[in-house]
């Protein structure tokens, strides 16, 4: 008996049919089973055989025990793959962002010390006591940070108008910046301790010097490490004459101005010298300003405080000798101290900073996705709507 029906169409005929022949003696060697097919009895029939493994079963009629099924190939499913590594970047985005700049390190919160966490999901979900901690890291410039004015006053807001931040420590590292951003943030760091009665600490890392010190001249108190740059109690004006350098290469530059000294800054000429006087007018009022700032806050005289102005930083060290510091410190210290003038003992700590989400390289993983075929236009901008909904995109 032959299963392969390609080599035998008569038996594949008699296949189709459900018909089976069976010699005698397979006949009584066993009695067909009642309901069974035919070419089932046969098989129960013969114990000892066993069907072609190999061999490619037919895809009509009857199913052959033993044997391979073979079923129809399936059409491939278009990949989704690139979605799934879109939001897994997403997912990366938030948790990056939550935790940026953050201090993570866990101290034990009782007792009158603290535990460090991030900046705004955790400022409101505070329900205890804490310390703000503003980072000013960089130049003091109109950039939208925290360096800035505006980002400045916008965490000494968030510090003013959450109860259970009860003091403010500046962790300082600048070497200062714009005088005009300089005064602005004065005023307002001075405003916020004159509305809210709230304690400012200041901590010097680095550098603490110039505008940055300005600034800091307005805390309760400030902290620095021996070796910190602190001071540069100064204002500088920088005019570049380029002049002679244009003349040796064949330049030639015509200012057209609505008056003589319009294009005094430009550096296309040299300074005359009634313009010379009044820049330096203008510098030495600014300066007298910076002096009196620093008098006011440090408790000082003006007198005290011009003749440590020559433009130089001085050490921590000497900042404690001079009066420009209080006491030499880490930032641990001068959160300690900030709970302190608070009259508060358990407490956590809190970083007050602005969120952002540099979402550059999410648009170049989406304009790949789309290069590459595996995102359409329509895939990319239901996506897009959806970290809209979602407000990523609004941050």
């Amino acid at each position: 008996m032959s299963q392969n029906t390609n080599e035998n169409p008569q038996n594949q005929n008699q296949f189709e049919q459900g018909s089976w022949e069976q010699s005698p003696e397979q006949a009584s060697q066993a009695s067909p089973a009642q309901g069974q097919p035919p070419y089932a009895q046969g098989y129960q029939a013969q114990s000892s055989y066993a069907p072609p493994q190999t061999q490619v079963p037919p895809t009509y009629g009857y199913y052959t025990p033993g044997a391979p099924v073979a079923f129809a190939p399936q059409p491939a499913k278009k990949s989704r793959g690139w979605i799934v590594a879109l939001v897994t970047v997403v997912l990366l985005f938030c948790l990056c962002a939550m935790g940026m700049h953050s201090c993570t390190t866990a101290m034990t919160s009782l007792g009158g010390s603290s535990s460090y966490t991030s900046s705004s999901i955790e400022v409101d979900m505070l329900t205890s006591d804490a310390v703000g901690i503003i980072t000013l890291d960089g130049t003091i410039q109109y950039d939208g940070t925290v360096c800035s004015p505006e980002g400045f006053k916008q965490q000494l807001d968030v510090a003013a108008n959450n109860p259970h931040i009860v003091a403010l420590v500046l962790r300082v590292d600048s070497g200062g910046g714009t005088a005009t951003a300089g005064e602005e943030m004065t005023t307002y760091l001075r405003e916020f301790m004159e509305e809210t009665g709230k304690p400012v600490v200041v901590s010097s890392a680095s550098m603490n010097a110039s505008a940055a010190y300005e600034i800091s001249s307005q805390a309760d108190y400030i902290y620095v490490a021996q070796s910190s740059a602190v001071g540069s109690i100064g204002t500088a004006l920088q005019v570049t004459d380029i002049s002679e350098l244009l003349d040796k290469l064949g330049i030639n530059i015509e200012n057209i101005t609505s008056s003589d000294s319009k294009d005094s800054s430009y550096g296309t000429r040299a300074l005359t010298e009634e313009e010379r006087q009044a820049y330096q007018k203008m510098v030495t009022q600014i300066n007298d300003m910076f002096i009196a700032t620093v008098a006011e806050g440090r408790e000082m005289t003006e007198e005290e405080v011009r003749v440590l102005a020559n433009g130089m930083t001085y050490t921590g060290l000497d900042c404690i000798q001079n009066g420009l510091a209080d006491e030499i410190g880490t930032l641990e210290d001068a959160v300690e101290k900030a709970a302190e003038l608070a009259s508060i003992s358990g407490y956590t700590t809190v970083n007050l900073e602005t969120d952002y989400y540099d979402m550059s390289s999410l648009l170049e993983l989406l304009m790949a996705a789309q290069s590459s075929g595996n995102a359409t236009d329509a895939d990319i901008e239901a996506f897009l709507k959806e970290l809209e909904a979602d407000g990523i995109l609004s941050q």
